[in-house]
């Protein structure tokens, strides 16, 4: 057979429950592949390589391979708490830490047959959409390695795009499972609040974990292992994962699809512009009525803001000033606004974000889907922490130049990043986001478009591609 890294999830599944392909055959094939191209990539952080032969080879001794994603190697992100393997957060003050727990969606994926060959890079703490940090240095961009990949799951997406794995998880405050995937060609999905369970965060709906693929299929496939609820978290929505295994494409002929260029009112830089418009047109002749049209966004950078904030003060005030003075200067930034957050602030910020889902939720009465972009900008130079200007426009903190995604997340709405186009070789991603709780509907709508772009089978060019 071809190269079993260059195969789908769905595919590799099907061959070993078939017999035609073991887990350890394909566990090696995945770490030759990781071996040849992650020392230009720096994507997998902390390789645990020893420990994937063990569950690999248990899984061949099964009379059958078990679990809807037996057998097939994935990187968690280093974000996420796994027992016994080295968890640094992308931080100095954890270059050592080791959890003595599993994370929920760690133990789901593990649980359903997966096996996990090793971290993948994050910036520190998460924060911001550029992958780099002072233990592990900064990941690229498979597409070209001067640029970088976004984040803070791009480690992940990186990974996945150089088919070191062949799904990946992530996280998503303001845009870390959508922007990576932008930069780098794959699908990052942020699904509802509560369709997967932060345990960590219960009462929290800013920060949701998701999947990370290289096709809809795929996608689906480990969202159905990931979703489902949890008696420890309050908000979760009902729903079993495995109503999300299988999903057949959307009509297009039957939405109603508006289409913005910025959300109506960002920054945006031509060449997205022009991918979004282009693929605008490509859902016209595909039959679906399009139109121009944007919900109301207003309040949703302030209400961004204070919550995030307010998350910031929680997870670093408690910290020692040593400790503090340790953290990166964005952090300390965002951890100093937390703490000069009012209390009219608070009492002005949960009907605010009532009003702006309400008006989304008008907004949706009227279309089936809203697409936009995904990023603002184009990758920029793996050396940039940050983008301090988009189209012209002076951007005021390091979170600014994401709010493509970020006002989304203040909706509740479910969205993802579907490959779009490309400019100059690089990769542009679509943004397509469904009315609350729709997360069945966002998928097979994804599906339907994929199926009409064929961006996503364009491959970076790899020294051992």
């Amino acid at each position: 057979m071809t190269d079993p890294c260059f195969s789908s999830a769905l595919e590799l599944r099907r061959l070993i429950a078939e017999r035609k392909l073991g887990c350890r055959e394909l566990l090696d094939a995945h770490i030759a592949r990781i071996e040849a191209v992650n020392l230009e990539l720096n994507a997998l952080v902390t390789p645990t390589f020893d420990f994937a032969r063990e569950q690999a080879d248990a899984l061949d001794n099964h009379a059958e391979p078990h679990g809807p994603l037996a057998g097939l190697p994935v990187a968690h992100k280093d974000l996420v708490p796994t027992k016994g393997i080295r968890t640094t957060y992308g931080s100095p003050l954890y270059a050592n830490h080791v959890p003595n727990e599993d994370a929920l969606i760690v133990r789901r994926m593990r649980a359903a047959g997966a096996v996990t060959v090793g971290k993948t890079n994050t910036p520190e703490f998460g924060a911001g959409s550029q992958t780099f940090n002072r233990v592990f240095g900064a990941t690229r961009n498979p597409y070209d390695r001067a640029k970088t990949c976004g984040g803070s799951s791009g480690g992940a997406a990186v990974a996945l795009a150089a088919r070191m794995v062949p799904i990946a998880d992530g996280s998503d405050t303001g845009g870390s499972l959508r922007n990576p995937a932008a930069f780098c060609n794959v699908i990052g999905f942020r699904p509802s609040p509560g369709r997967v369970p932060m345990v960590s965060t219960p009462w929290s709906d800013l920060s949701t974990a998701g999947p990370m693929a290289r096709s809809v299929d795929d996608l689906a496939l480990l969202f159905s292992v990931l979703a489902g609820p949890d008696p420890r978290v309050p908000h979760c929505l009902p729903e079993a994962g495995r109503e999300f295994a299988r999903i057949e494409p959307v009509d297009l002929r039957t939405l109603r699809i508006a289409v913005t260029e910025d959300f109506g009112a960002l920054a945006v830089e031509r060449p997205i512009r022009v991918a979004i418009a282009t693929l605008r047109e490509t859902l016209q002749e595909a039959g679906a009525t399009v139109i121009d049209a944007a919900p109301d966004l207003a309040d949703a950078r302030r209400i961004f803001h204070i919550l995030r904030a307010t998350g910031f003060r929680r997870r670093f005030g408690p910290m020692s000033a040593a400790e503090q003075a340790e953290l990166k200067d964005t952090i300390q930034w965002n951890l100093q606004a937390g703490l000069e957050l009012s209390v009219a602030d608070y009492d002005w910020v949960e009907p605010a974000r009532a009003a702006l889902v309400a008006r989304v939720g008008e907004f949706f009465e009227e279309v089936d889907l809203l697409i936009g972009p995904t990023t603002q900008v184009l990758p920029f130079d793996v050396e940039t922490d940050w983008v301090r200007t988009v189209d012209g426009r002076r951007m005021s903190t390091y979170i600014e130049w994401m709010e493509s995604c970020s006002w989304v997340t203040v909706t509740g709405c479910p969205a993802l990043s579907l490959p779009a186009g490309f400019h100059d070789d690089l990769p542009v991603g679509a943004q397509l986001v469904a009315p609350l709780r729709a997360d069945g509907f966002l998928l097979r709508a994804a599906k339907a478009i994929e199926a009409i772009t064929g961006f996503a089978t364009r491959l970076p060019t790899l020294s051992a591609a």
